[in-house]
């Protein structure tokens, strides 16, 4: 399929809408005329494809071949398209190839399956083992065992009925007794608890609501990119998000077929880069979606010595276990193995049965006579040793699953001859022993539950246990390091800018969890730890009502960070907090007493008079929270890549975790405020200046003289654009300010973007560039 206009536009900047019944494409299209004054290029639309009614973010697509009703319909889409162009804005859209609603009410193509079994023409669409369950698909719908649930279950025709959920019947059936009916169906109704060890078909992570599909088959590709690819072809979309490629059986095959199918148009993909790794260069996409970006710019602001005398705080405070959210290593191993035995079970135990089952029949003697219980055990101590997402045929998989973590999973048996296991599992990855269709499958599954793994251990369940720092426990983050230093924030600039120049760039999404200004007021305290252990010792004085102190912490960091706000918006994420942790209830183990007595401490502690102490120092702080949110600001808007700005970011955006960060908001903001003028200053100079920024554009760091040297970061852009930064600002009053630091500029002359009387030339005073702000933006005079 080639696209009428092969010529992939670029935006120079994006800005995210979250469509929603609430806030459809004509809310969309009224915003248009303010986001095009703003300066970006592109909308970029959460996914548009039909979807679970009612549905506030539109991963649970149902349907690839129609834009979703609620929202307006294709026609709303097409209206959306057309005014943006008036306005000079393109469309940007999020696609999820990954999964699919299990809503078989909705979903079409589900419910054949559910009625026509493995010879259904959809059941290669999803990634369901027929193998297992005796051939019958489990669902976990059902409130307790299936016994205790069959007053609920009416049959109604030629469908089954369990309150609101509709199930089709297997031709023939509909007369049996109710027993034998469900014995009789290509699927199996089960408890919901049964997922965690039963389940059949990959899903999202670990979210049985939504199935696993197998865009790797060509077939499946077409008719799940269909109408996307006629919308690119028509020029109503002209770039693609990529949601969550890392579950796909092969995201390098399934890239290079999308870059095919829409002639080269702009994309990027969402892939969480681990401290180190590389986006695997073969990739032909833009880049990513801007989360690696996130990290080295909200580390620039995380003082080093002081986040390490925060975290000897809080072990003293809270006294957690090393590998409970006392140590960060320690913390994600033990979530690790937790993950595979309990929400990600079934994915191990599916990945047991592949790999036992090539052993068995394979014609390699050295394969043979590896007991199941040593191949599972191979596999989990080599799965919570990898430290990336996962691995891929363009990449090097020994340099993911390691000979060093093969070491240590040889130490987990007794019995040094048992631990072949670990050496079999391992080079069967490696491909050395061969590539038939069993090696393959394997090795995909693996990498899939690797994936999932990594999410779950480290994004949904270590981030909630080690929270010596919130801001450092970001998708994306390393919160065992979470400092960066200006000259590794500038390498990492340089290589964006030479290998992936057009890669997207955020700081605050739907899934971060917490909004970039909040985590700009919690990298303060890393400056003024000791203050800050000052007023946790008044506001904790009598300990009364805390549930435990891990928990306590988080949340008075949590409202710092936020600054006032409705308890309800802070019970919400706590309660979300600790369900994530595990450490004291769940989200499938409740502790109703426990999430009890959190909501108690939080309306008489961080939301109650306590938290009136926290917001007065919040309060005086307030300069250096306002440098830091500015300066990040700053930095992603102008920094290498495309800028993606979250809907309400271009003003004050307080948000937490997520429903909380997927509210709609006003346009414009009520007050766009200083974040606003130098959001929309940056943007306007991106557009006025496209090649300074681009993929042929240049970036040159510029380095402060003088005392607080330290504290200024500044680069070039193309010899058009200066950007310069305050860092660590409270460290640097205290040092005395800037007294006689000084910032060579580059050649020619240049004038403040947002105040143009205000001219510079060579070495600039420092003092004098931040003089009425602790950031700068230059153009050069032309």
């Amino acid at each position: 399929m080639t696209p009428e206009r092969p010529d992939p536009a670029v935006p120079t900047a994006t800005y995210r809408l979250q469509l929603q019944p609430e806030f459809p494409f004509a809310a969309a299209a009224a915003a248009v005329p303010y986001l095009a004054s703003l300066g970006v290029s592109h909308l970029h639309l959460s996914p548009v494809l039909e979807s679970v009614p009612g549905s506030t973010h539109g991963y649970d697509v149902v349907d690839h071949a129609r834009v979703r009703d609620e929202i307006g319909g294709e026609d709303g889409l097409r209206a959306l398209a057309r005014t943006a162009r008036e306005h000079g804005l393109g469309l940007v859209v999020d696609i999820v190839p990954n999964h699919m609603a299990m809503s078989p009410r909705h979903n079409h193509a589900l419910w054949e399956v559910l009625r026509e079994g493995p010879k259904s023409p959809y059941a290669r669409w999803f990634d369901i083992d027929w193998e297992a369950q005796g051939g019958r698909l489990l669902l976990p719908v059902l409130g307790g065992p299936v016994g205790s649930e069959l007053e609920h279950l009416e049959v109604d025709g030629d469908v089954l009925r369990y309150y609101d959920q509709v199930f089709p019947l297997r031709a023939g059936t509909g007369e049996l007794p109710l027993p034998r009916l469900l014995d009789a169906q290509w699927y199996r109704l089960g408890w919901w608890r049964l997922a965690r060890t039963e389940l059949n078909y990959r899903r999202f992570f670990s979210i049985s609501e939504l199935i696993g599909v197998r865009v790797e088959d060509p077939e499946v590709f077409d008719a799940t990119h269909g109408k996307i690819l006629q919308l690119l072809r028509e020029g109503v979309v002209d770039g693609l998000r990529v949601d969550h490629p890392d579950g796909l059986a092969d995201p390098d095959g399934y890239l290079r077929r999308l870059h095919g199918a829409t002639g080269g148009r702009w994309t990027v993909v969402e892939k969480i880069l681990a401290d180190g790794e590389r986006l695997p260069a073969s990739w032909p996409v833009a880049g990513t979606t801007g989360y690696d970006a996130l990290r080295h710019v909200d580390g620039l602001f995380a003082d080093p010595a002081g986040a390490g005398e925060l975290l000897g705080q809080y072990r003293r405070f809270a006294a957690p276990q090393p590998d409970r959210g006392g140590h960060w290593e320690a913390t994600v191993r033990r979530a690790a193995y937790k993950v595979l035995t309990h929400e990600l079970d079934a994915e191990t135990d599916r990945l047991t049965r592949v790999v036992s089952g090539l052993c068995a029949a394979s014609p390699e003697p050295a394969l043979r006579d590896r007991a199941p219980w040593a191949l599972r055990t191979a596999l989990v101590e080599l799965l919570v040793r990898v430290e990336v997402y996962r691995p891929y045929t363009s990449g090097d998989t020994a340099a993911v699953v390691t000979e060093e973590a093969a070491a240590e999973a040889r130490q987990a048996f007794a019995v040094p001859e048992e631990a072949g296991a670990v050496d079999v599992v391992r080079e069967l990855l490696l491909g050395r022993y061969g590539d038939g269709p069993e090696e393959v499958e394997f090795r995909v599954r693996f990498a899939q539950t690797a994936s999932a793994l990594r999410a779950k251990s480290v994004e949904d369940t270590a981030f909630y246990r080690y929270v010596p720092l919130l801001s450092a426990t970001e998708v994306g983050g390393n919160p065992g390091r979470p400092a960066v230093s200006p000259e590794d924030f500038h390498a990492y600039c340089a290589r964006v800018q030479r290998d992936w120049p057009v890669a997207g760039t955020v700081l605050s999404t739907h899934d971060t969890k917490r909004s970039a200004d909040v985590r700009a007021a919690l990298a303060v305290l890393t400056e003024v730890p000791e203050r800050w252990a000052d007023v946790l010792t008044e506001v904790t004085r009598t300990g009364a009502g805390v549930p435990d102190p891990q928990l306590a912490w988080a949340a008075w960091q949590m409202v710092f960070g936020l600054g006032p706000a409705d308890p309800e918006r802070v019970q919400g994420a706590l309660l979300k907090h600790v369900r994530e942790a595990g450490l004291h209830t769940s989200w499938t183990e409740q502790r109703p007493a426990y999430e009890e007595a959190v909501a108690a401490f939080v309306a008489a502690g961080p939301c109650g008079p306590p938290g009136e102490r926290v917001a007065a120092f919040r309060a005086a702080l307030e300069p250096h929270v306002r440098a830091n949110v500015l300066g990040a600001a700053l930095l992603q808007l102008t920094m290498p890549g495309v800028p993606d700005l979250f809907q309400g970011t271009e003003a004050e955006y307080l948000a937490l975790v997520d429903p909380d960060n997927r509210r709609p908001v006003p346009f414009p903001p009520p007050e766009a405020g200083a974040k606003g003028a130098v959001t929309a200053a940056a943007l306007r100079l991106r557009a006025r200046r496209p090649g300074a920024f681009g993929d042929a554009a240049t970036y040159v760091p510029l380095a402060a003289e003088g005392p607080a040297a330290a504290h200024c970061v500044a680069f070039a852009r193309s010899g058009a654009a200066v950007t310069a930064v305050t860092r660590l600002s409270s460290r640097l009053a205290e040092a005395g300010g800037w007294r006689d630091t000084v910032l060579p500029l580059p050649p020619g002359g240049w004038a403040d973007v947002l105040a143009p009387e205000r001219r510079f030339t060579g070495h600039a005073r420092v003092a004098d560039l931040f003089a009425l702000s602790p950031v700068v933006l230059l153009e050069v005079s032309d």
